[in-house]
């Protein structure tokens, strides 16, 4: 087994409720705190045991929210209580992100961090392993290094970087500028993307040193930037840090790192990319998690669940059970049903991501209740 790498610190923003997998996933039990594949772990344990090789268990961060401090320690029970950062409400990835560059950068100058999101699912650790080992060295480089996902649909459900001429840097054979990042596409221009093999997925993975990084959030939101350095000046005073996270958090700006570091550093030359040729999803929806479930085989019916009681005839699709009521699937295709105590729904896999529609209309009428 390869060492972890020294200067290497992973960073696991745990935030974001998943309103598409609604109603399993919840404000107090979002999906990275569920067991997706059947798995025996959750997403955030399965991700925190994939990066455990790479950096060593004192060496990875957790950024949540305070609501789900006492869940995420008890999932992870190794984790060292100065690498939990709790943000006191959602302010988007640059804010999650930065703050975990300022604090690790303020203890430790030279350190590279890789942020990597904790309710997604990646297969074959070891190509995952290569593909950060490799943008760890590109990093140390001063560039801000992303991993992209070969296609292997035309999807329209992910954004894409769009790769250009390789870029020289010892230990990392693969890695190349990134020319531009292109929002989610129409189902033609997907195609064509994935016809064309310079076109990755993006995953949403960024390893940088820390200083560079933030440097980068400076240059583009100088009052976000001031405000990370606050908290991270207070952070490891236990008297100072509750006060000034109060103060100051709710003041951030709320805005994607995408925006305020990879697309500006992509400009100007300096973002590069790892192509990842490991098994990847975000479990962006219940068609994602039907497919991710059903060996990516359409005619088979997933179900997940503890002690389920499902019967199916010439049924497809995704059945999620919390209940012991008796579920009966006759004729029906790319079916969803996910049965909770106190909520119900059902939808197809064609339909999937309007379930965000449905919180959203649940937010408007008053019903937070199952939410």
């Amino acid at each position: 087994m390869p060492e972890p790498i020294d200067d290497f610190y992973a960073v696991i923003p745990a935030g974001g409720i998943g309103s598409r997998l609604w109603p399993l996933s919840r404000a107090d039990a979002p999906k990275f705190l569920h067991d997706l594949t059947g798995s025996g772990n959750s997403l955030l344990r399965d991700t925190w045991d994939r990066l455990e090789p790479l950096a060593g268990p004192g060496r990875i961060a957790v950024v949540t929210g305070r609501a789900h401090r006492a869940a995420v320690e008890d999932q992870l029970p190794g984790i060292p209580d100065v690498n939990v950062f709790l943000e006191s409400e959602p302010r988007d990835s640059t804010a999650a992100i930065g703050l975990a560059a300022a604090i690790l950068h303020r203890r430790e100058p030279d350190v590279v961090i890789g942020s990597f999101a904790a309710d997604h699912v990646i297969r074959v650790p070891h190509l995952f392993e290569w593909s950060v080992r490799q943008a760890v060295a590109v990093a140390r480089e001063g560039y801000i290094c992303t991993i992209g996902i070969q296609p292997s649909e035309a999807s329209v459900g992910f954004g894409y970087i769009k790769k250009a001429g390789e870029l020289l840097v010892d230990g990392a054979p693969e890695a190349a500028v990134v020319e531009r990042f292109v929002e989610k596409p129409d189902l033609e221009t997907a195609k064509a993307y994935f016809a064309d093999r310079s076109y990755l997925w993006n995953a949403g993975m960024f390893i940088a040193r820390a200083d560079v990084l933030l440097a980068e959030i400076a240059a583009q939101e100088p009052e976000l930037h001031a405000g990370l350095l606050e908290l991270a000046e207070a952070w490891d005073d236990r008297e100072l840090r509750g006060p000034a996270v109060d103060r100051i958090w709710p003041t951030l700006k709320k805005i994607a790192i995408d925006y305020t570091v990879a697309e500006p550093a992509a400009a100007k030359g300096r973002l590069a990319v790892i192509p990842g040729h490991f098994d990847w999803d975000d479990v962006g929806d219940f068609a994602s998690l039907a497919k991710l479930n059903s060996g990516g085989r359409s005619e088979n019916l997933a179900i997940l669940g503890q002690n389920p009681r499902v019967l199916s005839d010439a049924a497809t699709g995704i059945v999620v059970s919390q209940t012991k009521r008796v579920i009966s699937l006759i004729g029906v295709r790319d079916i969803v049903v996910v049965d909770t105590d106190d909520a119900l729904l059902v939808t197809t896999s064609e339909h999937a991501q309007r379930v965000k529609g449905v919180v959203d209309a649940l937010k408007l009428t008053g019903r937070g209740d199952v939410l």
